[in-house]
């Protein structure tokens, strides 16, 4: 992305969902850290309350706001990125970080658990870019810098093992979609980046918050 400039990352309005616990909560911080002014997202509301608290004990000066939200549904999505547009029209960085797991084989799972997680791993950061790119466009060109999206895929979305058939098919969906987008803003020259990044397995709580497909043998 040679054509944008530098990222000023000082009093930049940034939005991390999923960030009331794991990796969001400490991109969160971190954020806070270099000044940004933190919108933080998540379905947990005592838990994210605690990160938001955590964040201003730590930073008294930090301008963070919390949002309780479910992204797996999507009139409630809808609502949050209404929200943002509204109270948080200056909007510069967008973090897709909220993600959940489900173990089982194709056959061992439920339709509704593979719905409900493609919704919150695919189709809710689609939503939430779709809705809130013009937003970032507009911000990104007014900052003498850039806007940015960052979406979390995962190692799944380079390789897929088996009793991960959803999840892959949810983070290979983001991991295209993130390239396609990175293509257009490119042929554009337009002033908003896109990172997209893959994880190996980090001690979070995705896991053990993860659903099981009521077919899975318990031991596996």
């Amino acid at each position: 992305m040679t054509w944008l400039p530098p990222l000023e990352l000082a009093r930049a309005k940034v939005v991390v969902t999923g960030a009331a616990g794991g990796m969001g909560q400490h991109l969160a911080r971190g954020l806070a850290r270099r000044g940004a002014r933190v919108v933080v997202a998540d379905v947990r509301s005592a838990e994210l309350a605690g990160v938001a608290e955590q964040i201003r004990r730590e930073m008294p000066r930090a301008e963070v706001t919390e949002y309780v939200v479910d992204l797996s549904d999507v009139a409630a999505t809808d609502g949050f990125t209404n929200w943002i547009r509204d109270e948080h029209s200056d909007l510069q960085v967008l973090v897709n970080n909220a993600g959940v797991a489900l173990g089982g084989r194709v056959s061992e799972v439920s339709r509704e658990d593979i719905d409900w997680l493609v919704t919150i791993n695919l189709l809710t950061p689609i939503r939430m870019t779709h809705a809130l790119l013009p937003v970032l466009l507009a911000n990104g060109a007014a900052s003498g810098g850039h806007a940015h999206i960052v979406n979390m895929s995962s190692l799944f979305g380079l390789m897929a093992p088996p009793g991960q058939a959803a999840y892959s098919t949810a983070k290979f969906g983001l991991r295209g979609f993130s390239e396609a987008l990175r293509h257009e803003l490119q042929d554009g020259r337009q002033p908003c980046g896109i990172t997209q990044v893959h994880p190996g397995g980090i001690r979070t709580d995705i896991a053990r918050r993860a659903r099981v497909g009521a077919g899975t043998v318990p031991d596996e």
